[in-house]
C-alpha cells in the first residue's frame, strides 16, 4: 500500500481516536496529533494521551518512524461558554432539547478550526478524527453531513485543499474493536483497555473487562456493549 504524505490526527486518549491514530500509522508516512484542553471534566484523558503514544510507537519499528510531533492546544473559553456536563459538575442526562447534557455546543467545529490552522503551518493536507455516526451518543457535530461541511469550509476558508477522514463514521463499537485488532493485534487491544478514557466522569477507579470506567455514563455503556458484541461475533 503506498502510503500518503502525512496527516494530523485529533487524538484526545479515548477509544475511538487511538483506533483512527493507529489506522494512520498504517496510511501515512508522518503522523502528528493534536488534542485540546478545554476544561473537560473527564481531562484525565490529556494525561493517558502520552502513555498512548509510546505505547503505538512501542508496537513496530516502521509506527514508531512515522509518529512524529504532539501538540495540546489550550481553550478554556469553550468551557467558560458551554454550560455542559462536560464542562460543569451537572447531571448526564438527555435534555429538553433531544440531546445528551454532554452535548457541548461547536466544540468539533472548534476543534477542527484549530487543528486545520496548525495543519495549514505544518504543512499538513489530511486531518483524521474519530466520529461516528452509527453507535454514538447523537451529537450534531459528529453527523456525516457535518464533517463533510466542515472539509469544505476549510478548504474555503484557508484557500487550501483540506480533507477529512472519518474511519470509524459508518460502524458500531464491535467494529471499532474488531478494526483495532485488525491492525494491532491484542497488543492493541490491550493498549485500549488499559489507558483509554472514554468515561464522561473521567473514572480510573473501577476496571471492568472493557476497561475504566464508571459504567454507568452513556459512553461506558456504548464501550461495553460493544465489546462484549465483539467478543461475541
Amino acid at each position: 500500500m503506498s502510503l500518503f504524505d502525512g496527516a494530523l490526527v485529533l487524538f484526545s486518549g479515548g477509544q475511538d481516536s487511538t483506533v483512527c491514530l493507529a489506522w494512520a500509522i498504517e496510511r501515512f508516512a508522518r503522523v502528528e496529533t493534536i488534542g485540546f484542553a478545554y476544561g473537560q471534566r473527564h481531562a484525565v484523558e490529556l494525561e493517558v494521551r502520552p502513555r498512548i503514544r509510546d505505547g503505538l510507537s512501542e508496537m513496530s519499528p516502521h509506527w514508531r518512524e512515522r509518529l512524529g510531533d504532539d501538540h495540546v492546544v489550550r481553550i478554556d473559553a469553550l468551557a467558560e461558554i458551554s454550560e455542559t456536563a462536560l464542562t460543569r459538575e451537572v447531571a448526564i442526562e438527555v435534555a429538553e432539547s433531544g440531546l445528551p447534557t454532554t452535548f457541548v455546543p461547536g466544540r468539533n467545529l472548534v476543534f477542527f478550526s484549530f487543528a486545520a490552522a496548525l495543519a495549514y503551518r505544518r504543512g499538513i493536507k489530511h486531518l483524521v478524527a474519530g466520529m461516528c455516526e452509527t453507535d454514538f451518543s447523537g451529537y450534531p457535530d459528529c453527523r456525516d453531513d457535518t464533517i463533510k461541511a466542515m472539509q469544505v469550509a476549510l478548504t474555503l476558508g484557508m484557500d487550501r485543499r483540506f480533507v477529512i477522514h472519518t474511519p470509524l463514521m459508518w460502524i458500531d463499537k464491535a467494529a471499532t474493536w474488531l478494526l483495532a485488532r485488525e491492525l494491532g493485534g491484542q497488543t492493541l487491544l490491550d493498549l485500549i483497555l488499559e489507558e483509554t478514557v472514554s468515561c464522561y466522569e473521567g473514572d480510573r477507579s473501577q476496571r471492568h473487562g472493557w476497561g475504566y470506567g464508571c459504567g454507568i455514563c452513556p459512553s461506558c455503556q456504548l464501550r461495553a456493549q460493544g465489546y462484549e458484541k465483539f467478543l461475541t461475533a
